[in-house]
């Protein structure tokens, strides 16, 4: 992982503005936008940045994990880590390409990431509920921590690149980088800037397209010295 991995997550968030605002613009509207204070929306953010975060965690951790795990059953435990690495590599690399083809519209969006919706969390209509009445901050907050699951190809393609990462802080780093590139355009909704975003939307789902497509061939190309 490198400052270009990193600028490359950050650019990707930044470029699903006219996405996110589509998507998440009603919700937004609906809970910290009607409280007319601020730092509502900062609050919800912090949710919703913060199971990206954990997701990012367990991806990185995972692929980590998988490969000590592999290492301990005999064998150079480098190579043993290096093989792991660069199957994660491949399998995140397939998931940016097939997530770049749907926001370049070449593929629809698999059925299979509905699988993910919010809806299926337990406790999930009592805090809507409870919003809705009271929208205080640690509402909000909790809000924007089930609405992080929201079934959505830029947050799945971070969440994939965080897999092959090397480790939980390292996935955790790069999807956390992700998410700070959401925030600027959902901070700016009600203003003309959200206006040009959504004016905008498919030239920017264009360019995220082909961001995840580049971020897909450099996994390949890092990984492709390591394939025996």
């Amino acid at each position: 992982m490198n400052d270009l991995t990193l600028f490359s997550m950050f650019t990707l968030g930044i470029l699903g503005t006219g996405h996110c605002i589509g998507m998440c613009g009603p919700l937004i509207f609906a809970f910290p936008g009607r409280t007319g204070r601020f730092s509502a929306h900062w609050f919800y953010h912090l949710g919703r940045i913060s199971t990206y975060v954990i997701i990012g965690t367990l991806m990185g951790g995972i692929g980590s994990g998988l490969a000590q795990i592999a290492a301990g059953t005999g064998g150079d435990y480098l190579a043993w880590v290096a093989r792991i690495q660069v199957g994660f590599s491949l399998l995140a690399a397939l998931f940016l390409m097939m997530f770049g083809l749907v926001r370049l519209d070449f593929i629809r969006e698999p059925g299979w990431m509905a699988l993910a919706s919010p809806d299926k969390i337990p406790g999930y209509g009592k805090i809507m509920k409870s919003a809705v009445s009271n929208q205080g901050q640690a509402n909000l907050f909790l809000v924007g921590v089930i609405m992080g699951f929201l079934p959505c190809g830029l947050s799945f393609a971070a969440f994939s690149r965080a897999l092959p990462a090397g480790g939980a802080f390292r996935g955790a780093l790069l999807v956390f980088v992700f998410a700070l590139g959401t925030i600027p355009g959902l901070l700016l909704l009600g203003t003309g800037a959200s206006g040009l975003a959504r004016r905008y939307q498919k030239h920017s789902d264009l360019l995220a397209g082909l961001l995840m497509i580049y971020m897909a061939a450099d996994l390949v190309l890092k990984a492709w010295p390591n394939i025996r």
